[in-house]
């Protein structure tokens, strides 16, 4: 290499290493502050961290070291000669502490919006959230699943604040101390278990308005250190200020000082929340709905499922099941009112279905009144239907190819006296069902002939076109009909049809639809004294009853039907 060619590397070379020492100089004249301040920023992120994890693993030794409040009684009640150890004070210190987030531990969950987990504890912020300490969010009792404590801690920032203040005396001098902020931010591992809070945009207009919720998945708390306490006689040099110091009886007067002061509280950051979505875990969400059809408690499956909704409320597994299991839960409790025992299965869930027909157009006092309207310790009908209604209308927004949901949303909808949408959801379905599909088509024109009746019946309108309607259509599935729980239904529909007619229009042909009824439903019976009873279920329903009693002609089908119950 020629000197020309060596001289500009040589030049380089040089620079290079005055740069470095330039900068080395810089860097030797600024550490010792920049140490300083990166050593204090550093203790005040592992006291803070070490204390919130304290609280986060029920660490009440830890816990009581490391907070202000439990150290300052520690010093002031030695230096009077108390003799209570110090494991006494941090237990002491631990119940105080717990005994603040008691009110966010109280279920206030009614009917079938009840949450997972169903028993236990449930972490819920409500309107109280700008307002809780920071060690409310990490509580040793959220996420109790093994093996973690169900949270995860992880320092954000530090910002040093207004030195902190206190007296040690009542009349003693004020003592200043170094005060920092830690952020912290919380993150909850686990969708099901994680504490819950208002979803966002929710608006609290009236106590009547059920507000959404949501799952908590992160969230930013801040906590205010104090260091520089050994001086003044700690037993530990910093300290997290949680809250004020208990104030002694005698010292309690017309505006007792605050111990300490700060300029800021240990709390989250209201602007931080963020929530579970349905993209975050979706097989933790399908693998919860599943395991949840399997509980034998209806309270458990609701609030497993309920936690999955408020995570997802387009989840079509958890809607499905919902739905589905409420609806049969509403179909047991119809069986447990009227008392007849029913053999065949097919015929059970038909006079389940007709009991709540019957009772939505009448007293239906059991389907408006929720368990806290009526002040009970039990979920009442309306608290099932209520909570399936809109789960079946989401789910037939989302799949209206699922003909069996809407088939259960249009019986909901007659059952809670909606009469437009009982009546339009079943004239779409009979318009969206080919005629080749026979035993749909006959379901749908039977529902539909049966909101009508409901709507005639509960509105008590003479002449109302929809008796008449209601009867055309239970004869079009008549004529479709090739089962004979569907003809018995058919001719049965018809009967009831005409009690609604002026002068129930044709008595015969009345007595004729009965009897073919009765004929179609001895083929669908077991010839159980049980299912005889079922035929006298229909037969004396207080409607059709009051008819029947009221002509002589109708005495012989009566007769045979031995004493109903009404």
């Amino acid at each position: 290499m020629s000197t020309t060619q060596r001289w500009p590397i040589l030049v380089a070379w040089i620079c290079g290493i005055s740069t470095v020492v330039g900068f080395d100089m810089a860097a030797s004249a600024a550490s010792p502050s920049q140490k300083k301040q990166g050593l204090a920023e550093k203790a005040a992120i592992q006291t803070v961290l070490a204390y919130a994890t304290a609280i986060s693993q029920g660490d009440r030794v830890t816990f009581g070291r490391l907070d202000f409040s439990c150290q300052y009684r520690r010093l002031t009640e030695s230096q009077q000669g108390s003799s209570v150890s110090h494991v006494s004070l941090y237990e002491q210190c631990w119940q105080e502490m717990a005994h603040s987030h008691t009110h966010l531990l109280k279920r206030t969950d009614r009917g079938m919006d009840v949450l997972w987990p169903s028993t236990g504890p449930l972490v819920f912020y409500g309107d109280d959230l700008p307002e809780l300490p920071a060690s409310a969010f990490v509580m040793d009792v959220i996420g109790l699943t093994p093996p973690g404590s169900g949270l995860h801690l992880t320092p954000t920032a530090t910002r040093r604040i207004p030195n902190g203040s206190f007296r040690l005396t009542p009349d003693g001098p004020i003592l200043s101390v170094p005060a920092t902020v830690v952020e912290m931010t919380v993150h909850y591992l686990d969708p099901l278990t994680a504490p819950v809070t208002y979803a966002p945009g929710t608006v609290r207009w009236t106590n009547t308005v059920k507000r959404a919720r949501g799952a908590l998945k992160s969230v930013t708390t801040q906590w205010v250190m104090f260091s520089g306490l050994k001086r003044y006689g700690f037993a530990e040099d910093r300290a997290v200020v949680l809250r004020p110091v208990p104030q002694r009886p005698d010292s309690a007067g017309p505006s007792p000082e605050i111990i300490p002061f700060a300029t800021e509280k240990s709390r989250a950051l209201p602007s931080s929340l963020a929530w579970w979505g349905p993209q975050d875990q979706p097989g933790t969400l399908t693998a919860a709905a599943v395991r949840a059809a399997s509980f034998p408690e209806l309270r458990d499956r609701v609030a497993l499922l309920n936690r999955v909704l408020i995570i997802d409320p387009n989840h079509t597994e958890a809607l499905t099941i919902l739905s589905k299991h409420l609806y049969s839960a509403l179909l047991q409790q119809a069986a447990e009112r009227h008392h007849v025992i029913v053999k065949t299965p097919a015929l059970a869930r038909l006079l389940n279905e007709f009991y709540w027909n019957i009772y939505s157009a009448a007293g239906r006092v059991e389907l408006a009144s929720t368990m806290e309207m009526g002040g009970l310790t039990d979920p009442t009908p309306a608290d099932l239907l209520y909570r399936m209604l809109p789960a079946m209308e989401t789910l037939s927004r989302l799949h209206p190819e699922l003909l069996d949901n809407r088939f259960r949303l249009g019986i909901a909808y007659r059952w809670n006296n909606d009469q437009l949408p009982m009546i339009q959801t079943f004239e779409a379905l009979v318009r969206d069902i080919p005629d080749h599909h026979r035993p749909q088509k006959v379901e749908a024109l039977l529902q539909l002939a049966w909101s009508r009746i409901n709507k005639v019946a509960w509105n008590r309108v003479l002449h109302d076109p929809d008796s008449v309607k209601a009867y055309s259509d239970a004869e079009a599935a008549l004529t479709l009909a090739e089962l004979p729980i569907d003809k018995f239904l058919a001719e049965y529909t018809m009967a009831y049809c005409m009690i609604f007619m002026p002068n129930y229009g044709d008595k015969a042909k009345l007595l004729h639809h009965l009897t073919e009824a009765k004929q179609w439903f001895d083929q669908i019976a077991d010839k159980h004294e049980q299912d005889e009873m079922v035929w006298r279920y229909f037969l004396h329903t207080e409607l059709l009853k009051a008819v029947l009693d009221a002509d002589p002609m109708f005495k012989p089908i009566v007769a045979a039907s031995g004493e109903g119950q009404g």
